[in-house]
């Protein structure tokens, strides 16, 4: 009897290593196998280059070529690109649309990471992965995020300095990661403004506060997701990059 058809012992619990990269869409069995052999995978921190090796993927810490490799089973990880008038919310006891409305078809148990306030628009995580969105909402962690801010122009050039420099809010001051301008036209400038705060409308009262109301906000970017061509009121899966970024960025 071969080792691979022996009963598992207490020594041999848990799903072969290559059958757990492949169902977390490494590739291949045969593949994972060629990693594996390769030694470019981890299992806990240790490079483990035994075909038969089994592991538990609900407890395990794969990696990958030091990219986490996240294979607890059940969890969802969602990027939705949220429109204009619709509520980061579940429900909603007024009846106004919420994100809910456009995730029928992933099921329930599912929440949004942080939120976009009603008239803005862009990125918005939703998940069923509760450390995972607390570690990116956690100021500690400081996980950057990146919008488009339409205002009327013209924009002097200090006023990015100052964005960057420091903002004085009722609430504290704050300051901008960086700052540039996009695009100027018709009256308009579009600045991309990457902050890793999570006050509530922090970025519309920076703008506020240096004498630019924010006519359109867009969120394009959260830690290592990107908005990208998804279309407004779409959903889609992270793929395994993705998600295994946002796991190394706060420390999983």
């Amino acid at each position: 009897m071969s080792s691979g058809d022996r009963p598992d012992g207490p020594q041999d619990q848990g799903i072969r290593l290559q059958k757990v990269l492949a169902a977390a869409g490494v590739g291949s069995r045969r593949h994972g196998e060629e990693l594996i052999a390769a030694g470019r995978v981890r299992v806990d921190g240790t490079v483990v280059r035994e075909q038969g090796r089994r592991v538990d993927p609900e407890t395990a810490l794969i990696e990958v070529d030091g990219e986490r490799i996240v294979t607890r089973t059940g969890l969802v990880h969602l990027a939705l690109n949220k429109p204009r008038g619709v509520l980061s919310a579940m429900s909603d006891d007024r009846g106004r649309p919420t994100i809910a409305d456009l995730l029928t078809e992933f099921g329930g148990g599912l929440f949004h990471v942080g939120r976009l306030d009603a008239d803005s628009e862009g990125l918005l995580l939703v998940t069923n992965d509760g450390e995972l969105a607390h570690r990116l909402t956690h100021p500690s962690f400081a996980v950057p995020k990146t919008y488009l801010v339409e205002v009327s122009g013209p924009l002097r050039r200090d006023v990015l300095r100052q964005l960057r420099a420091e903002v004085e809010l009722d609430d504290g001051p704050v300051r901008a990661d960086s700052a540039r301008i996009v695009d100027n036209a018709n009256g308009r400038v579009m600045v991309e403004v990457v902050v890793h705060e999570g006050r509530k409308h922090v970025v519309r009262r920076m703008m506020d506060a240096v004498g630019h109301p924010v006519h359109r906000l867009v969120r394009t970017r959260f830690g290592a997701v990107s908005l990208g061509t998804l279309r407004a009121g779409r959903a889609r899966h992270l793929t395994r990059h993705e998600i295994g970024a946002l796991y190394h960025g706060v420390g999983l």
